[in-house]
């Protein structure tokens, strides 16, 4: 499987699976500043974050899987909703931790297994759930996070994860959190991937609560070639 730049000028190719590719991937996916949050997802051309089968599984691929590392490599943690951790079948990362969300503590259902090569995952939730949580994932730490009637800001929620060192920050979603992230003004930058389908099951990419607007930028758009295109989109505002 081959990936090639388009903008903002034409690359060569990069061959997936050859020794090089993930430094050259690396290259395109750097990030600038020791503080930043990205938002990484997928979806369809019509907006959907699961394909056929309910899930991410089927939008995504090999190409987009090594840009996912990639650009994980990049971050000090990997951030997600509790909702994807169950639905998605999350596998701890190699690279940086997971820092999973939950105003419940509801975990249950996942498939995480702590391994003595992959770090402790953290799991972010209201002092009235921490032992829910703790007793569905007790290999986790638990970290508490100031709430209101049980909802935690995202202001506070990154505010955790800073005060630990983990300062770059990607957010894998799911759509809920994504947009919460981004309804407080605090993301940097969406790379977004963007599947070649259309139709099917209907999860909308960031959710269906209203978002206040944000002008984007492109700074870098990728294509491989199953036509699937990764976008590099700047958040101005």
């Amino acid at each position: 499987m081959i990936v090639r730049r388009l903008f903002p000028e034409a690359g060569p190719a990069i061959e997936i699976e050859s020794p090089d590719a993930r430094a050259s991937l690396g290259e395109l996916y750097a990030l600038a500043g020791a503080e930043t949050l990205r938002i990484n997802l997928v979806a369809s051309v019509s907006g959907s974050a699961a394909g056929r089968d309910d899930t991410s599984e089927t939008l995504t691929n090999r190409a987009d899987r090594k840009i996912l590392g990639v650009i994980r490599r990049d971050s000090d943690v990997v951030l997600v909703g509790a909702a994807s951790v169950r639905a998605e079948g999350y596998q701890l990362p190699r690279t940086a931790p997971l820092a999973i969300v939950t105003s419940t503590g509801d975990l249950g259902g996942h498939r995480l297994t702590v391994a003595p090569d992959r770090f402790t995952p953290l799991v972010l939730c209201p002092a009235a759930v921490a032992e829910t949580a703790k007793a569905a994932l007790p290999s986790a730490e638990i970290v508490v996070v100031p709430d209101a009637a049980g909802r935690m800001s995202a202001v506070d929620i990154v505010s955790a994860l800073r005060a630990r060192g983990l300062h770059r920050i990607v957010c894998e979603g799911g759509p809920s959190l994504a947009a919460q992230m981004l309804g407080a003004g605090l993301v940097d930058e969406l790379c977004l991937s963007t599947s070649p389908a259309v139709g099917g099951v209907s999860l909308p990419l960031l959710g269906t609560a209203p978002i206040a607007p944000h002008r984007l930028e492109l700074t870098q758009l990728l294509v491989d070639d199953t036509s699937t295109l990764y976008a590099r989109w700047r958040v101005l505002d």
